[in-house]
């Protein structure tokens, strides 16, 4: 017998569709699948101002993508639902190879 599916969990599933609904996001969880980084690092893979991705990472914690923890004067953050990556890694092959 197949599980019903809620109006909560879809609207929870649109909203993290929608946080993964910019390109340097993307860049951010794809990078964050190998493992935490803090948002230096963050911010000099994406080439946008700290405030910037600031605000971009916290869509994504807002979303339930992220998780964040602060060492000092650092914040630090980790992929926290894990599946995005497996459909990012998905979409990513998929559109490298449309003109084939």
């Amino acid at each position: 017998m197949e599980a019903i599916i809620t109006e909560q969990q879809f609207d929870g599933s649109a909203a993290v569709f929608k946080a993964l609904g910019h390109p340097a996001r993307l860049r951010m969880v794809h990078a964050l699948a190998r493992g935490e980084m803090c948002v230096c690092e963050l911010q000099e893979l994406v080439g946008l101002d700290v405030s910037t991705v600031s605000r971009h990472l916290a869509v994504l914690k807002r979303a339930g993508v992220l998780s964040s923890r602060k060492q000092g004067n650092w914040a630090y953050y980790a992929l926290e639902l894990g599946c995005v990556a497996t459909l990012l890694d998905c979409v990513l092959n998929r559109t490298g190879n449309e003109g084939e």
